[in-house]
């Protein structure tokens, strides 16, 4: 039996009257009732990032996530940004925003991030944590048989749905659009009048409320010769073009950070297996870059002509997780490149 909570509708929906998807797409739910949860990416960048570096930073985080109330779910990604740094990732998953809070206060994780930034010898650290509340998140799955992402905690379930197969309808996952219309109220930040932050500097960047988290991500390991080809020579480009897009017209996509991020094994081997996550202004920019865009419509229109074409045989396995924020999330960045993450743009508190 899964966990559902539903408002009275008073901002008008957007599923168009009578829509029946061709196809079911899958979403998760949960076993019991949830408050919330949280997420958090802890990072380490250089330019070049040795192996011993990354292989430090991974031992250190893993302990500290080791400890009591840690998290119930990670991942290991790495990927190279605009600026041409290498940055190694771990993201954690916590099942309630209490064990979270938590762990933060016992876990030494504080003392180690402050001191480990003074002495990192040329290397970056940055840490984006958040915590989302039921009714602020949706998800999508093509297929309900990978887990991944929040799918990976305990007391959760994939399961089929019919609010897809339109523009709009990730917005209309959000249980808090029955109410809310999800706006961020500021304008789109202009990145060259914000502060110029020196190499060593600790910057804490606090987000506008209703800033937009996706985390969107592709799986391709377990499929065949014939769909492994389609996707890497084919869709692969297509998703590239888009990512490259939102990239490159922050102010008009409202796309603040991104990273194109490969999955690693438990040996630190790239799998095949990437994800994007992206930071946008509001739901209504990705939104708007979804529905009109060419670079997401050559992207959209391909996934659908290979699931048409392959139906229940389709191997290759598409997903997100996206978060509307909350009032209150922080960001921090210690001798981090100025293009990292959200430094450009959030409002920063350091002190």
């Amino acid at each position: 039996m899964a966990f559902e909570v539903a408002y009275p509708r008073i901002v008008k929906g957007r599923r168009p009257e009578g829509h029946t998807p061709r196809a079911p797409r899958y979403r998760l739910t949960w076993d019991q009732p949830t408050g919330g949860f949280a997420c958090a990416y802890f990072g380490v960048q250089g330019k070049p990032l040795g192996q011993a570096d990354e292989s430090d930073f991974l031992q250190a985080i893993t302990e500290l996530l080791g400890q009591v109330n840690g998290p119930q779910a990670t991942e290991v990604m790495r990927c190279l940004d605009g600026a041409g740094y290498q940055n190694t990732m771990v993201v954690a998953y916590w099942s309630t925003i209490t064990g979270f809070a938590t762990w933060q206060e016992t876990s030494g994780f504080r003392s180690w991030f402050d001191r480990s930034g003074s002495d990192g010898g040329g290397l970056g650290l940055w840490f984006e944590p958040f915590v989302s509340h039921f009714d602020r998140h949706e998800t999508i799955y093509s297929e309900p048989h990978y887990n991944v992402g929040l799918a990976n905690l305990p007391g959760t379930s994939i399961r089929s749905m019919t609010i897809n197969g339109y523009f709009g309808a990730a917005r209309d996952r959000v249980v808090l659009s029955a109410i809310d219309p999800l706006e961020n109220l500021l304008e789109v930040p202009d990145p060259r009048v914000t502060l110029s932050h020196g190499s060593v500097a600790h910057v804490r960047v606090a987000l506008p409320h209703n800033t937009t988290l996706l985390r969107s991500g592709q799986f391709w390991e377990d499929a065949g010769p014939e769909q492994r080809d389609d996707y890497i020579e084919t869709m692969k480009p297509k998703l590239e073009r888009g990512m490259d897009h939102l990239a490159q017209n922050p102010t008009d996509t409202g796309c603040l950070s991104l990273r194109m991020t490969v999955n690693l094994d438990d040996d630190g081997q790239e799998r095949a297996e990437t994800s994007t996550v992206a930071v946008f202004h509001s739901l209504d920019h990705l939104e708007k870059w979804a529905a009109s865009h060419k670079t997401h419509l050559d992207i959209y229109n391909h996934a659908i002509k290979m699931n048409r074409h392959y139906g229940a045989d389709r191997e290759v396995v598409t997903w997100h997780e996206l978060f509307v924020l909350q009032y209150g999330a922080v960001f921090e960045y210690i001798n981090c490149h100025s293009q990292t993450g959200m430094m450009s743009y959030g409002r920063d508190i350091s002190v």
